[in-house]
C-alpha cells in the first residue's frame, strides 16, 4: 500500500510547483495498510488542507489510484487527531526584554505578553501588541483571490513557529494583507497567551533602529526582538534603501527562524521585485511560503460590500452592491471608500439606498469612464505604443504588438461592461479563451512588473478624462 502513495507523492512533485506540492500534498498521509478492495483512507491534518484538496485534487488521487491498482478505487479524506504543539520558551529573552531603561526603549515598543487566564485581545492587550483586536478570520470575506493566503495563515496561526517559516505574503495596496497578518496575531494571542506576539510597520522597526542607533542600545534592541515568539512585519517594502535597517532585521530573522520562532511578512511585491532589498534578505524569505493576494473578483466584491455594510447596520440589497463592484474592482478599500459614500450621502438627503440613489452618489467616480468604447481603447492603446490599430486586429504574435493587444484587452474588461465574447469579436473575432488568457496574463504580470503596472494606470486615467 505504501508503494502506491509513494508513487503518488512523486507523480505530484513532479507535476505541481514546489510550493503547492509541500502545502497541499506532502501533509497527507495514508491512514493503515488496508485493502484496496475496501477502500483507502487519507489523513488531512487539518481542515484547510481537507477541502482543498477535496475540490482540487482528490480526483487526481483517485485516477492515480486506478492506473496504479488496474481499477477503480474509494478514496475518502478525514481530519487526523490534533496534536499539541509545546511553546518555544522565551523566559530569560523576554524577563532581559521587559526591563530596559526608559531612554533605551525602542520607539512604540509594548511590553512582552504575560500568561493570564482572562486575558482577551481587547483593551491592555492591544498595547502588548499593537494587534487590532477587529481584524479576525471570522470577518474576513474570503474567495479565489485570497483563498491560498487565509489557508496558509490559518495555518501558522494554529502552529506558530512549525508552519511555514517564514509567511510571506505580498499584493497591491488595500487587497487585504495587514487583515490577514492581524488575524494571525489574534489567533495566537487568543489561544496561547503565554506567547509575546507584536505586530510592527516596517517604518516603525526602522524608527526604532533609528533610536537605538542614537541611544546606543543596540544590545536592548536585540534582546526585545529575539524575545518574540511571534513577529508580524507589514509592508516590507519600506526598507527599501535602509541599509542598517535591513542588517539588523537579517540578524534578527536569523536568530528567530533557529529559535523557531514565527515571522508572517507583507510586501506590496514579490520579494525579488522590491527596489534596494538586500539579497541575503530575499534568499531567507524563499525559506517559508510565499502567497499572493490578487484583487478580488465580482462575487468577492459584492460579499465585501454586503459585509462592511452589515457592520455599518444596513442591509445592503444586491442590485446596488452588484452596481458598485462592478465599476470598482481595484481593492478593497476602494470599495469601501464607495460604500461610505453611498451611505455619507443616504444620510445627509434622508433617503434609502437605492440604486438610483447610489449611481447618483458615485457619478463622480464612475461617470467618466460609463461610456468608454473599446474602439476608443483601441485608439488610446495603439496611440501609446506607437503601433498602428489594425495591428491589434492582426494575428502577429511578436511581443511588440502582442502585448499592448494584451492590455487593450484587459483594459476593455476593467472599464468597460462588455463580455468577453464580445471584446474577443472587436479584436478580429477572436474566441472569448483568447482574451481569458489575456486578461489573466496582464494580471500575473502587473504585480511584478513596475514599468506594465505604471503603463496600465497612465492608460486608465487616460481613459477616465
Amino acid at each position: 500500500m505504501s508503494g502506491f502513495w509513494e508513487s503518488c507523492l512523486l507523480s505530484f512533485e513532479q507535476d505541481l510547483p514546489i510550493q503547492q506540492f509541500n502545502t497541499w500534498i506532502r501533509p497527507l498521509r495514508l491512514e493503515g495498510e488496508a485493502h484496496p478492495d475496501e477502500g483507502l483512507r487519507l489523513i488531512a491534518p487539518n481542515g484547510f488542507i481537507l477541502k482543498w484538496v477535496k475540490d482540487r485534487y482528490l480526483s487526481r488521487i483517485e485516477d492515480y489510484a486506478e492506473a496504479f491498482f488496474g481499477g477503480p478505487i474509494s478514496i475518502s479524506l478525514a481530519l487526523g487527531e490534533k496534536k499539541t504543539v509545546a511553546a518555544p520558551s522565551a523566559t530569560m529573552a523576554v524577563s532581559a526584554a521587559a526591563t530596559p531603561t526608559a531612554a533605551a526603549a525602542p520607539a512604540s515598543r509594548p511590553e512582552p505578553a504575560r500568561p493570564a487566564q482572562t486575558q482577551s485581545v481587547r483593551g491592555t492587550t492591544y498595547d502588548k501588541t499593537r494587534l487590532q483586536y477587529d481584524l479576525t478570520f471570522d470577518n474576513l470575506v474570503v474567495g479565489k483571490a485570497n483563498d491560498l493566503a487565509r489557508a496558509a495563515a490559518q495555518q501558522v496561526a494554529q502552529n506558530p513557529g512549525g508552519a511555514y517559516n517564514p509567511l510571506f505574503i505580498y499584493g497591491g495596496a488595500g487587497l487585504g494583507k495587514t487583515h490577514l497578518i492581524h488575524a494571525i496575531g489574534n489567533h495566537v494571542a487568543s489561544q496561547n497567551p503565554e506567547k509575546v506576539v507584536r505586530y510592527v510597520h516596517a517604518e516603525d522597526y526602522y524608527s526604532d533602529v533609528v533610536k537605538a542607533y542614537q541611544q546606543k542600545s543596540f544590545d536592548t534592541f536585540k534582546r526585545y526582538y529575539r524575545s518574540l515568539d511571534v513577529l508580524l512585519l507589514d509592508d516590507v517594502q519600506f526598507f527599501n534603501g535602509k541599509n542598517r535597517t535591513q542588517e539588523e532585521f537579517f540578524y534578527a530573522f536569523n536568530a528567530l527562524i533557529e529559535a523557531k520562532k514565527q515571522i508572517i511578512i507583507t510586501c506590496d511585491t514579490y520579494p525579488k521585485d522590491v527596489n534596494g532589498l538586500d539579497d541575503r534578505l530575499v534568499t531567507r524569505f524563499d525559506w517559508g511560503l510565499t502567497v499572493q493576494i490578487e484583487p478580488p473578483e465580482t462575487e468577492m466584491r459584492v460579499a465585501i460590500l454586503k459585509k462592511k455594510a452589515e457592520v455599518e447596520g444596513l442591509d445592503l440589497n444586491d442590485e446596488v452592491a452588484f452596481f458598485i463592484a462592478k465599476h470598482l474592482r481595484s481593492n478593497v478599500r476602494e470599495l469601501e471608500g464607495a460604500l461610505k459614500k453611498v451611505l455619507a450621502y443616504s444620510t445627509f438627503r434622508g433617503l434609502d439606498v437605492t440604486l438610483e440613489l447610489a449611481k447618483d452618489a458615485l457619478k463622480d467616480i464612475i461617470g467618466s469612464v460609463r461610456n468608454v468604447s473599446i474602439d476608443g481603447i483601441q485608439k488610446t492603446v495603439a496611440d501609446y505604443y506607437k503601433i498602428k490599430v489594425a495591428d491589434l486586429f492582426s494575428k502577429k504574435r511578436t511581443r511588440a504588438i502582442a502585448r499592448p493587444r494584451q492590455v487593450a484587452m484587459w483594459l476593455c474588461k476593467e472599464v468597460t461592461q462588455f463580455s468577453y465574447p464580445m471584446i474577443g469579436d472587436a479584436f478580429g473575432g477572436r474566441d472569448h479563451t483568447t482574451v481569458i488568457h489575456a486578461v489573466k496574463t496582464i494580471e500575473g504580470l502587473k504585480a511584478k512588473d513596475n514599468e506594465l503596472n505604471h503603463d496600465l494606470h497612465v492608460l486608465v486615467q487616460v481613459l477616465k478624462g
